[in-house]
Protein backbone atom coordinates (compact mmCIF):
# COMPACT_ATOMS: atom_id res chain seq x y z
CA UNK A 1 0.00 0.00 0.00
CA UNK A 2 3.04 2.35 0.54
CA UNK A 3 4.16 2.00 -2.55
CA UNK A 4 0.74 2.70 -4.43
CA UNK A 5 0.93 5.56 -2.20
CA UNK A 6 3.93 7.01 -3.32
CA UNK A 7 3.22 6.40 -7.01
CA UNK A 8 -0.12 7.64 -6.94
CA UNK A 9 1.94 11.00 -5.37
CA UNK A 10 4.52 10.91 -8.45
CA UNK A 11 1.23 10.62 -10.81
CA UNK A 12 -0.43 13.46 -9.22
CA UNK A 13 2.72 15.32 -9.15
CA UNK A 14 3.59 15.13 -13.27
CA UNK A 15 2.22 18.48 -14.03
CA UNK A 16 2.82 20.06 -10.35
CA UNK A 17 6.62 20.31 -10.03
CA UNK A 18 7.89 17.83 -8.01
CA UNK A 19 9.49 15.14 -8.84
CA UNK A 20 9.27 16.50 -12.83
CA UNK A 21 12.85 16.37 -13.04
CA UNK A 22 13.00 12.34 -12.51
CA UNK A 23 12.64 11.89 -16.48
CA UNK A 24 13.22 15.72 -18.01
CA UNK A 25 15.90 17.88 -17.27
CA UNK A 26 14.65 21.49 -17.38
CA UNK A 27 14.67 23.27 -21.08
CA UNK A 28 16.14 26.65 -21.81
CA UNK A 29 13.38 28.84 -21.32
CA UNK A 30 13.54 31.80 -23.19
CA UNK A 31 11.43 35.24 -23.06
CA UNK A 32 8.25 35.04 -25.03
CA UNK A 33 8.66 37.27 -28.15
CA UNK A 34 6.29 38.85 -30.34
CA UNK A 35 5.39 35.54 -32.47
CA UNK A 36 4.98 33.44 -28.90
CA UNK A 37 2.66 32.56 -26.59
CA UNK A 38 3.43 31.71 -22.84
CA UNK A 39 0.63 29.54 -21.02
CA UNK A 40 0.59 28.03 -17.73
CA UNK A 41 -1.43 25.14 -18.67
CA UNK A 42 -0.65 23.05 -15.66
CA UNK A 43 -4.66 23.36 -14.25
CA UNK A 44 -6.52 20.03 -14.17
CA UNK A 45 -9.84 21.89 -13.99
CA UNK A 46 -9.63 24.54 -16.89
CA UNK A 47 -9.36 25.42 -20.13
CA UNK A 48 -6.98 29.03 -21.80
CA UNK A 49 -8.77 30.38 -25.12
CA UNK A 50 -6.39 32.24 -27.84
CA UNK A 51 -8.02 34.07 -29.98
CA UNK A 52 -5.51 34.89 -33.35
CA UNK A 53 -7.83 37.71 -34.70
CA UNK A 54 -7.34 39.61 -31.48
CA UNK A 55 -4.33 39.14 -30.86
CA UNK A 56 -3.47 39.88 -33.85
CA UNK A 57 -5.53 43.80 -34.08
CA UNK A 58 -4.14 44.71 -30.48
CA UNK A 59 -0.15 43.77 -32.44
CA UNK A 60 -1.23 46.30 -34.92
CA UNK A 61 -2.18 49.16 -32.69
CA UNK A 62 0.29 48.53 -30.85
CA UNK A 63 3.71 46.38 -31.65
CA UNK A 64 4.76 45.90 -27.97
CA UNK A 65 1.81 44.36 -26.98
CA UNK A 66 2.41 40.96 -24.71
CA UNK A 67 0.25 38.31 -26.81
CA UNK A 68 0.62 35.71 -23.95
CA UNK A 69 -1.63 38.53 -22.35
CA UNK A 70 -4.32 37.72 -24.17
CA UNK A 71 -5.02 34.05 -23.12
CA UNK A 72 -8.22 34.25 -21.53
CA UNK A 73 -9.18 31.15 -19.36
CA UNK A 74 -12.11 29.14 -17.66
CA UNK A 75 -13.19 26.85 -15.30
CA UNK A 76 -14.33 22.78 -16.27
CA UNK A 77 -17.76 22.88 -14.98
CA UNK A 78 -17.80 19.64 -12.48
CA UNK A 79 -21.44 20.34 -10.47
CA UNK A 80 -23.90 18.12 -11.08
CA UNK A 81 -26.81 19.60 -12.74
CA UNK A 82 -29.63 18.46 -15.56
CA UNK A 83 -27.53 19.71 -18.67
CA UNK A 84 -28.01 18.67 -22.17
CA UNK A 85 -27.40 15.05 -21.63
CA UNK A 86 -24.38 15.06 -23.11
CA UNK A 87 -21.86 17.82 -21.32
CA UNK A 88 -20.57 16.62 -17.97
CA UNK A 89 -18.05 14.38 -16.71
CA UNK A 90 -16.94 10.73 -17.49
CA UNK A 91 -15.66 8.67 -15.14
CA UNK A 92 -13.22 6.19 -16.61
CA UNK A 93 -11.33 3.43 -14.78
CA UNK A 94 -7.42 3.35 -15.83
CA UNK A 95 -5.16 0.63 -14.87
CA UNK A 96 -2.57 3.27 -14.01
CA UNK A 97 -0.71 0.96 -12.01
CA UNK A 98 -1.20 -1.95 -14.19
CA UNK A 99 -0.93 -2.58 -18.05
CA UNK A 100 -1.25 1.43 -18.20
CA UNK A 101 -3.98 4.20 -19.25
CA UNK A 102 -4.45 2.25 -22.31
CA UNK A 103 -6.54 -0.02 -20.65
CA UNK A 104 -9.70 1.41 -19.49
CA UNK A 105 -13.30 0.61 -18.37
CA UNK A 106 -15.93 3.48 -18.55
CA UNK A 107 -17.89 3.26 -15.05
CA UNK A 108 -20.14 6.50 -14.62
CA UNK A 109 -21.52 9.70 -15.82
CA UNK A 110 -22.32 12.81 -14.14
CA UNK A 111 -24.25 15.63 -15.94
CA UNK A 112 -22.92 19.16 -15.97
CA UNK A 113 -23.66 22.34 -17.94
CA UNK A 114 -21.91 23.11 -21.08
CA UNK A 115 -18.02 24.36 -20.99
CA UNK A 116 -18.38 28.42 -20.95
CA UNK A 117 -16.17 29.84 -24.00
CA UNK A 118 -15.55 33.95 -24.63
CA UNK A 119 -17.72 35.26 -27.30
CA UNK A 120 -14.74 34.36 -30.38
CA UNK A 121 -11.34 32.16 -29.52
CA UNK A 122 -9.40 30.15 -31.96
CA UNK A 123 -7.72 27.28 -30.28
CA UNK A 124 -8.31 26.11 -26.43
CA UNK A 125 -5.71 24.43 -24.58
CA UNK A 126 -6.03 22.18 -21.31
CA UNK A 127 -3.04 20.42 -20.21
CA UNK A 128 -1.91 18.64 -23.01
CA UNK A 129 -5.56 18.81 -24.66
CA UNK A 130 -6.01 21.57 -27.27
CA UNK A 131 -9.64 21.78 -29.39
CA UNK A 132 -10.35 24.82 -32.31
CA UNK A 133 -13.45 26.41 -32.43
CA UNK A 134 -14.92 25.26 -35.72
CA UNK A 135 -11.13 24.57 -36.62
CA UNK A 136 -9.31 22.30 -38.39
CA UNK A 137 -5.37 21.40 -38.52
CA UNK A 138 -2.53 19.67 -40.55
CA UNK A 139 0.38 18.52 -39.09
CA UNK A 140 3.09 19.42 -41.92
CA UNK A 141 6.84 17.33 -41.97
CA UNK A 142 8.68 21.17 -40.99
CA UNK A 143 10.43 21.56 -37.77
CA UNK A 144 10.92 25.47 -37.68
CA UNK A 145 8.62 28.05 -38.84
CA UNK A 146 11.41 29.85 -40.60
CA UNK A 147 11.43 26.80 -43.12
CA UNK A 148 7.92 26.94 -44.10
CA UNK A 149 6.47 27.83 -47.31
CA UNK A 150 5.98 31.69 -47.86
CA UNK A 151 2.47 31.62 -48.01
CA UNK A 152 -0.56 28.75 -46.40
CA UNK A 153 -1.52 28.41 -50.39
CA UNK A 154 1.21 25.48 -50.19
CA UNK A 155 -1.47 23.39 -47.89
CA UNK A 156 -4.52 23.74 -49.75
CA UNK A 157 -5.32 20.63 -50.97
CA UNK A 158 -3.31 18.94 -47.97
CA UNK A 159 -6.06 16.73 -45.31
CA UNK A 160 -6.85 18.64 -42.20
CA UNK A 161 -8.56 17.25 -39.17
CA UNK A 162 -11.50 18.68 -37.34
CA UNK A 163 -12.03 17.96 -33.79
CA UNK A 164 -13.99 15.27 -32.52
CA UNK A 165 -15.77 13.92 -29.15
CA UNK A 166 -13.65 12.73 -26.82
CA UNK A 167 -15.07 11.78 -23.06
CA UNK A 168 -11.52 9.62 -22.04
CA UNK A 169 -8.92 12.44 -22.63
CA UNK A 170 -9.11 15.47 -20.70
CA UNK A 171 -8.36 14.42 -16.65
CA UNK A 172 -10.39 16.47 -14.31
CA UNK A 173 -11.45 15.25 -11.01
CA UNK A 174 -8.98 13.39 -9.13
CA UNK A 175 -10.59 12.34 -5.79
CA UNK A 176 -10.75 8.93 -6.44
CA UNK A 177 -7.36 8.39 -8.57
CA UNK A 178 -6.41 6.11 -5.81
CA UNK A 179 -8.82 3.33 -6.83
CA UNK A 180 -7.58 4.45 -10.50
CA UNK A 181 -11.06 6.37 -11.02
CA UNK A 182 -10.52 9.60 -12.92
CA UNK A 183 -13.28 11.80 -13.91
CA UNK A 184 -13.03 13.40 -17.74
CA UNK A 185 -14.75 16.31 -19.57
CA UNK A 186 -16.72 15.56 -22.23
CA UNK A 187 -15.61 17.68 -24.88
CA UNK A 188 -14.31 17.75 -28.68
CA UNK A 189 -10.99 18.09 -28.90
CA UNK A 190 -8.72 18.32 -32.20
CA UNK A 191 -6.26 14.64 -31.97
CA UNK A 192 -3.61 16.27 -34.36
CA UNK A 193 -3.11 19.22 -32.72
CA UNK A 194 -3.24 17.65 -29.20
CA UNK A 195 -0.61 15.45 -30.40
CA UNK A 196 2.31 18.00 -30.08
CA UNK A 197 2.25 17.04 -26.56
CA UNK A 198 1.48 13.21 -25.50
CA UNK A 199 1.97 11.72 -21.99
CA UNK A 200 2.78 7.82 -21.61
CA UNK A 201 1.70 6.21 -18.63
CA UNK A 202 3.78 3.72 -17.64
CA UNK A 203 5.88 4.85 -15.82
CA UNK A 204 5.09 6.68 -13.00
CA UNK A 205 5.42 9.40 -12.79
CA UNK A 206 4.37 9.96 -16.62
CA UNK A 207 7.05 10.31 -19.70
CA UNK A 208 6.23 13.35 -21.78
CA UNK A 209 6.96 13.38 -25.34
CA UNK A 210 6.88 16.87 -27.42
CA UNK A 211 6.38 16.75 -30.92
CA UNK A 212 8.05 20.01 -32.87
CA UNK A 213 6.95 19.40 -35.91
CA UNK A 214 4.39 22.77 -37.31
CA UNK A 215 0.77 22.34 -37.51
CA UNK A 216 -1.39 24.27 -39.62
CA UNK A 217 -4.77 25.78 -38.31
CA UNK A 218 -7.43 26.70 -40.61
CA UNK A 219 -9.84 28.97 -38.88
CA UNK A 220 -13.64 28.52 -39.39
CA UNK A 221 -13.24 32.26 -41.10
CA UNK A 222 -11.10 30.38 -43.63
CA UNK A 223 -7.69 32.36 -42.43
CA UNK A 224 -4.61 30.38 -41.50
CA UNK A 225 -2.16 30.03 -38.18
CA UNK A 226 0.85 28.33 -38.64
CA UNK A 227 1.56 26.95 -34.55
CA UNK A 228 4.63 24.59 -33.16
CA UNK A 229 5.19 23.61 -29.27
CA UNK A 230 8.81 24.77 -28.30
CA UNK A 231 8.12 23.53 -24.97
CA UNK A 232 6.24 22.22 -22.47
CA UNK A 233 8.36 23.12 -19.20
CA UNK A 234 9.14 26.56 -17.27
CA UNK A 235 12.71 27.22 -16.29
CA UNK A 236 12.40 24.79 -12.86
CA UNK A 237 11.72 21.90 -15.02
CA UNK A 238 7.56 21.92 -14.53
CA UNK A 239 5.53 20.47 -16.84
CA UNK A 240 2.69 21.83 -18.59
CA UNK A 241 3.77 25.05 -18.93
CA UNK A 242 4.00 25.36 -22.99
CA UNK A 243 5.46 28.15 -24.86
CA UNK A 244 4.37 28.14 -28.39
CA UNK A 245 5.47 29.81 -31.82
CA UNK A 246 2.90 30.89 -33.98
CA UNK A 247 2.40 32.99 -37.02
CA UNK A 248 -0.98 34.37 -38.25
CA UNK A 249 -2.15 35.00 -40.48
CA UNK A 250 -0.14 32.44 -42.02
Amino acid sequence: MRQLLLALSLLLSSCEGLFDDIYDAPLEEEAAGKEQLYIDASSWTEWHYIDFEAIADSLQSNSLYNPSNAVVTYAIPTEAIEGDGKSGIYTYWYDVFGAGIANHEFRSFMPTKKQEEPAAWSIAIHRNNVRTNGGSVHETSYTSMNDLPASSEAFKDAVFAEDVWNEKDVWTVQDRMLQGLIGNQGIHINPTLSAWLKVHIPPVPPVFTLNSHVFILRLKNGTYAALQLKNYQNAAGKKCFLTINYKYPY
